[in-house]
């Protein structure tokens, strides 16, 4: 009793306090004004935390990493409260749970976390009513703290596998992959620039130069910051049955003195160390992915060793050689011996041509005023695109023969 006579106190002040939107003042949009939280479950599902929230309506929401201590805080924008208050779970990775509001418009629910853990949620809308689920997934130091030097984590809007439509006739399909996104930030450059902003940048202008040609359909797996994981990278290059697949990356290694760009393809064993460096680095994004992602697939394991998985390398080191020659032509800064190659998990598509392109490094701190130049930007993303149709004019659409 004592629970319900709270939640109808909290409810009806917060249909007395004021509501200007934050769409107003941040920029968002309009659409999730007045939702209301109906009903909050938690507890421990397969092995790990979970939190359903079932909303009226359609809320805005963001999630935040807090230190200090180490918490998961989920703000609810002009939404209301009208659902009695969970108890934390025993022996859970959430030693607390507390919530109210933390200004006229936000809600906030905050868990405080017995174990590094990340948060991964999405949303999933029918008929005027949203499900909000959030799970914690265990996680290490350096990518919790990643997390944390975020302003905030974006939730997924749950959805159908996209059906991806076959290119016309005579037109070739370029899956262009900005790399990280989401809780993934990526590297971070000495004066604070995310790699996860900066490789979509330059996928959308590599978009819209290989656009101008009327014989050329491109995909991105993200047009905004989210987490894709990366074995769902590399299958939507092969749903759309894609010519080329490139994943843009502005990696951070050690060496902050090593700049340029660099070309990579897919090898069971590194080129060379500094190549391993980075396939690990790479190959790592998938911590934030819940376990069914970072499981294997053993059908394409078992294609890397027959005749498909030969021949997708061999066009694959084809472009990757004709992409070094268009840097060097549009005097685009390239490492020392630019053309390498590691075991990259994003490039494992057995019949999709792919490449990791690094088009700068991070830890470097030329490389990173470059990185955020326009015009050198067009520059690289030009270079790009015109290996690419010189790539296709040897070849035929939806085929890896020539």
């Amino acid at each position: 009793m004592r629970i319900s006579l709270l939640a109808a106190m909290l409810f009806a002040l917060f249909v007395a306090l004021p509501s200007p939107s934050l769409a107003a003042s941040e920029g968002g949009d309009e659409g999730g004004r007045d939702a209301v939280l109906t009903a909050f479950e938690q507890g421990i599902r397969n092995g790990r935390f979970e939190a359903t929230l079932t909303f009226r309506g359609e809320p805005r929401s963001r999630l935040l990493i807090l230190r200090n201590p180490d918490r998961v805080a989920l703000d609810l924008l002009d939404t209301v409260s009208a659902a009695a208050v969970p108890s934390t779970a025993d022996g859970a990775a959430v030693t607390e749970m507390r919530q109210g509001l933390v200004a006229p418009d936000r809600f906030r629910i905050v868990w405080t976390l017995k174990r590094l853990a990340l948060p991964v949620a999405e949303t999933k809308t029918a008929d005027g009513r949203t499900v909000l689920t959030l799970r914690l997934e265990r996680t290490d130091p350096i990518a919790f703290a990643k997390a944390a030097g975020s302003q905030s984590i974006g939730i997924q809007t749950a959805r159908e596998t996209p059906i991806i439509e076959p290119a016309a006739p005579g037109i070739f399909t370029i899956v262009v992959d900005p790399g990280h996104g989401g809780v993934d930030t990526g590297a971070k450059g000495p004066a604070g620039t995310l790699e996860k902003e900066i490789n979509l940048a330059f996928a959308l202008s590599l978009r819209d130069a290989l656009a101008k040609d009327s014989h050329v359909r491109v995909l991105l797996t993200r047009d905004d910051d989210r987490f894709i994981p990366l074995t769902e990278r590399s299958e939507i290059a092969r749903r759309a049955k894609a010519d080329l697949f490139i994943s843009m990356h502005a990696d951070s290694i050690r060496y902050r003195d090593i700049r340029g760009a660099t070309v990579y393809t897919l090898s069971e064993k590194a080129s060379d160390s500094l190549s391993l460096e980075i396939a690990d680095s790479e190959n790592a994004a998938d911590r934030f992915a819940g376990s069914e992602w970072r499981q294997g697939k053993p059908e394409v394991f078992d294609i890397l060793v027959d005749l498909t998985r030969r021949e997708t390398d061999s066009f694959s080191e084809h472009f990757a050689a004709g992409l070094v020659d268009a840097f060097s032509e549009h005097k685009i800064r390239l490492i020392k011996n630019p053309k390498r190659s590691a075991g990259f998990r994003v490039l494992m598509a057995p019949d999709v041509p792919s490449v990791l392109v690094e088009i700068g490094y991070l830890s470097n701190a030329d490389d990173e005023k470059l990185l955020l130049q326009s015009k050198w930007r067009d520059d690289t993303t030009s270079a790009i695109s015109r290996a690419v149709l010189a790539f296709l004019s040897t070849r035929s659409p939806g085929t890896m023969s020539p």
